[in-house]
């Protein structure tokens, strides 16, 4: 008898350290439901005092945290979600341009969080690789035409359920395409009117760009609604105690001076997460936090341990539940124009930093080169006495606007979408849209000294002292990468 108990001792002894190491989903360790938008401006977001109609977003914050200075490293969505799932900056995974992959050795979420009991799933929009790096269970992806919620609700439940069946934790990224243009969801256009919307400083009125104001905040309405559907998904299966409920809009919208930029409203992201009991009801984080932070604090709510080296970020779990300590003096961004349809080999490296308070923005190609991408390419052709065909897009519809009128502040935001500066310092507490460029103002040279000598010892850091010879290797290796 005794000898069969001894047998039984490894076994058991196997049995208690996983009991101990894996605990279920509850008190100790949540169950993880992270929503993502497609394109979609924070500053446009109902937490943030924005314009689009989002009750259960605005829901999730009164209930847990929402983030006010949560940066990205590039304003593009390929570099965005690899940065956001590995926790390491495209400095380190060379995931820079858009439609790029990370190198083979970078590891995700999937890495950290399977070694702790869980399930990790994808469903949507996926743009990340290679799979080695990024091996997710693979839900589907979800369409853009036409209204996915029920698809992606359909998916989501089953999943739930299932792995509630299991008795197994779960992190479940539920990736929308809702924000991205084209428009072409089933939202309700009738909620908003175009007319009465309010444009932002750095924007011209023109009828195409309240168009695609109004297609862009419908379709954010269109995200809301799947965030209130998976938080009733939750609790029809009991696990809204147990469930960190994780919302985040992406980077910037695609209309002028956002997306494609280092500007705040192209890296800038709408973050909230809400789990009863753990984070404070209504509170905001103004910290700086960087995306690679997001993973790193997954992982500490999960019970996991990061080693030295694991990622860029660190983890701002604290922050989450209420801490508001300075993590970062800074965030850094980055923008490759290649590789971006029609911009393939057009070379205009952009570096950032930004501390709480200022914005500088080097631009090492100004005198040589304009910056374009696929928003802009219809005004540039205008400029430059070209014919377009078709439809104007917002950008160009602003050129149409400033040559019949000729106003100044006309002529200075279309020289500004493609004529940027070499060095350009904004104060967002007086400038929020980051207008008025300092740099020559003896009042912030000391400003402009501290911010510079830091971004280029962190370009330094990572091998990028000379961005034009980084973004001309992009445009080698990479500049054959397919369309989105």
């Amino acid at each position: 008898m005794i000898r069969q108990v001894l047998s039984l001792l490894p076994l058991l002894t196997v049995a208690i350290l996983t009991t101990q190491t894996l605990p279920c989903a509850g008190a100790d360790r949540p169950n993880i439901v992270l929503l993502i938008g497609d394109d979609i401006d924070r500053d446009t977001l109902g937490p943030w005092g924005g314009e689009a109609i989002t009750p259960h977003l605005d829901q999730l914050a009164a209930e847990g945290v929402k983030f006010n200075r949560c940066y990205a490293t590039v304003a593009m969505c390929a570099p965005f979600r690899q940065e956001l799932y590995s926790g390491r900056t495209p400095w380190r995974t060379g995931a820079m341009p858009n439609h790029s992959q990370s190198s083979p050795d970078t590891k995700s979420l999937p890495h950290y969080l399977k070694p702790l009991g869980y399930r990790v799933a994808l469903l949507g929009k996926g743009h990340v690789g290679p799979q080695q790096a990024y091996p997710f269970e693979k839900l589907g992806d979800i369409p853009k035409k036409g209204d996915a919620n029920p698809i992606a609700l359909e998916r989501a439940g089953k999943y739930i359920a299932e792995a509630k069946e299991a008795d197994e934790p779960f992190c479940l990224v539920v990736a929308s395409h809702d924000g991205h243009a084209p428009f072409h969801t089933h939202g309700d256009p009738s909620a908003y009117d175009a007319a009465e919307l309010t444009l932002p400083k750095d924007a011209l009125d023109t009828p195409e760009y309240r168009h695609n104001l109004l297609g862009n905040l419908v379709e954010a309405t269109h995200l809301d609604k799947l965030l209130g559907g998976l938080r009733k998904l939750i609790a029809d299966n009991g696990l809204t105690e147990d469930t960190l409920v994780i919302f985040c809009s992406e980077q910037g919208n695609q209309f002028p001076f956002s997306k494609w930029t280092c500007f705040d409203g192209g890296l800038a992201s709408g973050l909230v997460a809400a789990w009863p009991g753990v984070i404070p009801a209504g509170i905001e984080s103004s910290p700086i936090l960087w995306l690679s932070d997001i993973a790193p604090s997954l992982v500490e709510a999960a019970g996991g341990e990061s080693n030295a080296g694991d990622f860029d970020g660190q983890s701002q779990w604290a922050n989450f539940k209420g801490a508001n300590e300075k993590v970062h003096d800074f965030s850094y961004g980055a923008f490759s124009n290649c590789n971006i349809i029609d911009n393939r080999e057009r070379v205009f490296p952009v570096r950032s930093i930004r501390d709480e308070r200022y914005t500088l923005i080097w631009c090492p190609k100004a005198d040589v080169e304009v910056t374009s991408n696929v928003t802009l390419t219809q005004a540039l052709q205008l400029l430059d006495g070209e014919e377009v065909k078709g439809e104007l897009d917002p950008a160009a519809s602003w050129v149409v606007k400033m040559r019949k009128e000729g106003r100044p502040f006309q002529k200075q935001l279309v020289e500004r979408l493609h004529h940027r500066p070499e060095w350009a310092l904004y104060d967002r507490e007086s400038d929020p849209r980051e207008l008025t460029n300092l740099v020559g103002n003896p009042e912030y040279a000391e400003v402009q000294e501290q911010l510079q000598g830091a971004l280029e010892a962190w370009l330094e850091r990572w091998g990028d002292s000379d961005p034009v010879k980084t973004e001309t290797g992009f445009v080698k290796s990479k500049g054959r990468d397919k369309k989105k």
